[in-house]
């Protein structure tokens, strides 16, 4: 049957009703926001987030401590009891764990097949199913006394069993391996440092809280390798505040045999593929042209960037440039954020360490507590025995004539005066073992216990007997499981700063614009095969200039604004191209044209400007150079009149000037002073009547007469001279009209 459609009239309209956005942001984003900063992105003080936790205690309770490797996919499976976000996020927390990847200075996974590499952005990992995993033996100090009430226990999410909230690490795990996590309103970022450096630290912070930890802690230490660039002050401040950032640069060796440079380890934020990336990117763009070819060799023998180089090529200089252009070096942000007691809170060495200790004290006490326990019970139960030694056959009496076997321990109790669990314990001894022999053999233990749970007792009232288990605990650790350094400490006094004009390829070249506002760089080699330039239909060339690739561009435009820019910034272009167009490449505003460019490597010279009103201007270059590398100076000239006329001087020239096409003045350079300021209007050159103007400004050679001297003038303001029939200005040619 068809569903009736409703009429207008029928439809109630919905109700819409107000919510205050404190109390929707209260009651539904907070909860989620604590949850990802509690339970999922920030570390404990342990050294694991809870999904690393859970996994790793998973493997634990299946064996795999010190039993056979299992396939993966099996942990998965068993994880999820614990972990309910998903097979595949599982996985992929164990990839990172696993000794195969290479994430860790000290993995936590011993592991069988492929799971891809840290430093590889497109290794990928195997399937669970074709992997195999174990827990790595570094994990006996991780769960360390776990069963004897060392942490607290909670249910699992839905109460089938229990899981630890931390685990009982013997060794500051927070601090060796390295830990990342993005959460809402907050990140964490732990570098990873030495596990021998480490727990030596630990053990002298805790014998003196006011340790220098900069004599034992060196610095971070990545399982990549590579090389840190020492700062004092820098690792100073990462070490008190747990904020803080550093460089580390790639590793390199050069075969000049074969004229390549073999990359062998890399910055641990960054890959092999962005890396190989940005130099194909910088080559392409033509701002490094020594190298012919750069490819990844990276195999089972570990990572490998091969960078084939041209003949004669400064090795040095180029890897300079490759460490400031790409990812060959990186900085590392340190970010130390830690939840304690579920608080998220950011500090320095000594508090982690600290915290760490707290940390470990209440673990050992309720280990020791635990003890005590056992050994009390155990204690009891043999002291009960104790007591029948006197009377063997008094006890087997009882027991024999004893009617109903409900009553043998109440009889028991009763006629050695012991209590319940003492007489549930003899009366299960069995009947071959009730003979003196074994009873004494027993009841030998009675002394060592006392003497075991006295000892227990004032180790569990001495901080100091504690704090000497820990560091006993931290230098066994240190001594089977450290390993010297992976990244080499280079001291940034030690750095050679080489100036950066010395890292750009110097090479001869033009520069050209065009009247539309296309720019050109053109080697001189490729000029001398090139044919005619391309240009866009009514597009001339009104600038051509020879200069260098380490010169500065300065472009003057039409709204008073210079842009500059490093010739070494902008690609090389052919003759059989348009070029670059100028308002992309510099951002301009609109409508704005460039009306001049000239190129300088020492800012030498002078700027020559020549405007409607009569009036000209001599400006140092020099007062365009800046100390920071600014793009765009506004205020470049004087705005009060038309700009008729500019050029660069290297020194004084002669220069034809036309008022109204009918008179003319020739006159040098020499006669107008340098200004002090860019924006000066400049003195009078000629004088002009009302309603006259300068029409036209060009270099002496290029005004044909047949007498030129006629013109000139020894002294400003001139009036000029009419021009002759015969040098009627008509017929000249300009290259400076487009003013």
């Amino acid at each position: 049957m068809a569903k009736r459609t409703k009429k207008p009239e029928e439809i109630k309209p919905e109700k819409i009703s107000q919510q205050i956005i404190t109390d929707t942001l209260e009651l539904n984003y907070m909860p989620y926001a604590m949850s990802v900063i509690v339970s999922r992105a920030i570390p404990e003080i342990d050294g694991f987030k809870p999904s690393h936790r859970k996994l790793l205690y998973t493997m634990y309770k299946m064996g795999l401590l010190t039993g056979n490797r299992t396939k993966s996919s099996n942990v998965v499976g068993q994880t999820m009891r614990l972990n309910p976000h998903g097979d595949a996020a599982i996985y992929e927390t164990m990839v990172r764990l696993t000794e195969g990847n290479g994430s860790l200075l000290h993995p936590f996974v011993d592991s069988k097949g492929n799971f891809g590499k840290q430093y590889s952005r497109d290794m990928a990992y195997a399937a669970p199913r074709y992997t195999e995993v174990k827990l790595s033996p570094i994990c006996a100090e991780i769960f360390a006394d776990i069963d004897k009430n060392t942490v607290e226990f909670v249910d699992n999410y839905d109460a089938t069993t229990k899981e630890p909230l931390l685990l009982p690490t013997t060794f500051p795990n927070v601090l060796v391996n390295p830990n990342q996590g993005i959460a809402v309103g907050m990140a964490s970022s732990i570098c990873s440092f030495n596990l021998a450096e480490v727990c030596k630290t630990a053990v002298e912070y805790i014998n003196n809280p006011q340790t220098d930890i900069l004599s034992t802690l060196k610095a971070p230490d990545f399982p990549g390798g590579g090389k840190l660039l020492y700062n004092r002050s820098e690792i100073e401040q990462i070490y008190s505040t747990g904020r803080g950032s550093f460089r580390l640069y790639a590793k390199y060796k050069y075969d000049s045999k074969n004229n390549c440079i073999e990359v062998t380890e890399i910055p641990y934020s960054t890959n092999i593929e962005s890396i190989i990336d940005k130099i194909v990117q910088l080559i392409k763009s033509g701002k490094i042209k020594e190298i012919t070819d750069v490819r990844d060799e990276t195999d089972l023998g570990g990572l490998k960037i091969a960078i084939d180089v041209r003949r004669n090529t400064n090795v040095e200089i180029l890897m300079h440039k490759l460490y400031q252009q790409t990812p060959l070096s990186d900085t590392f942000s340190c970010n130390f954020n830690i939840l304690i007691d579920g608080h998220p809170k950011t500090m320095g060495i000594a508090e982690i360490l600290e915290n760490w200790k707290n940390f470990r004290i209440k673990s050992i006490k309720g280990q020791i507590a635990y003890d005590i326990e056992k050994k009390g019970a155990k204690l009891h139960l043999l002291q009960g025995l104790e007591k029948i030694l006197a009377d063997i056959d008094k006890a087997i009496a009882i027991i024999r004539h004893t009617e109903l076997e409900k009553d043998v321990v109440p009889n028991l109790m009763s006629g050695f005066d012991i209590d319940e669990k003492q007489a549930e314990y003899i009366a299960e001894i069995k009947l071959r073992n009730i003979n003196r022999e074994y009873i004494l053999n027993r009841t030998k233990e009675l002394s060592d216990l006392e003497k075991d749970i006295k000892d227990l007792n004032d180790t569990l009232n001495s901080e100091r007997r504690i704090k000497n288990i820990i560091c006993s605990q931290l230098k066994a650790v240190a001594k089977k499981y450290g390993m010297e350094r992976k990244t080499e400490i280079i001291d940034a006094e030690e750095i050679k700063e080489i100036p950066e004009e010395n890292l750009i390829e110097d090479y001869a070249l033009k520069i050209f614009l065009t009247e539309q506002n296309y720019f050109k760089k053109i080697s001189l080699v490729s000029l001398r095969t090139a044919g005619e330039h391309k240009l866009k239909e009514d597009d001339r060339i009104i600038i051509e200039e020879e200069s260098t690739n380490k010169a500065e561009l300065l472009f003057f435009s039409d709204m008073f604004n210079v842009y500059k820019l490093k010739l070494s910034d902008v690609q090389d272009s052919k003759a059989s191209s348009l070029g670059d167009y100028l308002p992309n490449m510099l951002d301009m505003e609109e409508n704005e044209k460039i009306l001049f460019v000239t190129s300088t490597v020492d800012y030498s010279g002078l700027m020559f400007l020549v405007f409607e009103n009569g009036k000209a201007v001599k400006i140092p270059l020099e007062a365009y150079k800046t100390k920071t590398n600014r793009k765009r100076l506004i205020n470049a000239y004087s705005s009060k009149s038309r700009l008729i006329f500019m050029t660069f001087l290297s020194e004084d020239a002669d220069f034809v000037l036309t008022r109204d096409n009918d008179k003319a003045c020739l006159f040098n350079t020499s006669l107008i002073p340098i200004s002090a300021t860019k924006t000066s209007g400049g003195v009078q050159l000629y004088t002009l009547k009302k309603n006259s103007a300068i029409t036209n400004v060009m270099p002496a050679d290029e005004f044909k007469s047949q007498n030129i001297e006629f013109y000139r003038t020894a002294k400003i303001p001139s009036t000029g001279h009419f021009i002759t029939d015969d040098d009627k200005v008509e017929k000249q040619i300009s290259l400076n009209t487009d003013f």
